[in-house]
């Protein structure tokens, strides 16, 4: 079925017990089963971002691609980032993208570097002549058992840098290009309110995302740019089998019962993008499948 119609949300996607399943990181959305849907048959646009130049961090799978392919069919033009060893992933979203007559501009880079998303931000203006919505999406997790003596300091490191280090850096690159208008969104989590032990130092990176999603936006108000976030519950993208040992009942704890789509979160994007959302900032939209957040 189509987007628009009215559907038993219970039941619109497949519910536990899924096909037990690991992979080896980043993940390969072929090898998923179910396969994830990012939209490609269901989103329909309606011009909400006529023209808009956009740049989507972790855009090559799950939900960033989603996010694209969705910003395309809204009319926007995409920069989207990914790491090196998901190029096959990158190109299937380039081709999703362009398919709707929109530019796609895949850039490879490594996000944990203050360098590599000065470049992003450069290589944008330099494609669009600026940016009007910058999506922070990127983010690395690896579950540990429930100790923080599993947790190295390397993969620390790595988590806060990719998940926060660079949000704080691609919009203090990006504000000098964002006009009036123009707006910043991330990607916290569920995760941010009900840390599980196993993801503690993503849990920790996702509640400093609200936290700055917050503040940020009352700093920007007064120059006419709005900043919001998303926070998904549990979402079936290729950061599920290869980072978790359990995939059969992923998304089961929810109280819809399953797990999330990627097309699922894509249309949250939209609206925090789009003027429709012109008297929201500061918010965190919580799109968890019936999880009740403050």
């Amino acid at each position: 079925m189509g987007q628009p119609e009215q559907q038993n949300p219970v039941d619109q996607y497949p519910t536990p017990e899924y096909p037990q399943q690991q992979q080896t990181p980043p993940g390969d959305t072929e090898k998923m089963n179910p396969r994830p849907d990012h939209g490609e048959d269901s989103y329909r646009g309606c011009d909400r971002l006529r023209d808009r130049r956009t740049v989507i961090t972790g855009g090559d799978s799950g939900i960033g691609r989603a996010v694209a392919l969705a910003f395309a069919r809204e009319g926007a033009d995409v920069l989207f980032t990914y790491l090196e060893e998901e190029r096959a992933e990158a190109e299937e979203t380039t081709r999703l993208v362009t398919a709707e007559g929109r530019r796609a501009v895949a850039l490879a880079c490594d996000l944990r570097e203050e360098d590599e998303c000065d470049r992003v931000v450069d290589h944008a203006v330099e494609e669009f002549g600026g940016i009007d919505v910058l999506v922070n999406n990127a983010a690395y997790q690896m579950g540990q058992p429930e100790s923080i003596e599993a947790i190295t300091t390397e993969q620390f490191d790595r988590v806060m840098r990719t998940n926060f280090y660079s949000v704080f850096w691609l919009s203090k690159k990006a504000l000098p290009h964002i006009p009036a208008g123009g707006s910043i969104i991330n990607t916290t989590s569920v995760q941010a309110y009900q840390p599980k032990p196993h993801l503690l130092d993503y849990a920790a990176t996702k509640g400093a995302l609200v936290t700055f999603t917050q503040g940020l936006a009352a700093h920007l108000i007064r120059r006419g740019i709005r900043v919001n976030a998303v926070a998904p519950g549990p979402v079936w993208t290729p950061l599920i089998p290869s980072t978790l040992p359990d995939t059969s009942e992923f998304g089961a704890q929810a109280p819809i019962g399953r797990v999330a789509q990627p097309a699922e979160m894509a249309p949250a994007f939209v609206f925090l993008a789009s003027q429709e959302a012109s008297y929201v900032t500061a918010e965190i939209l919580n799109a968890t499948g019936g999880t009740p957040l403050p």
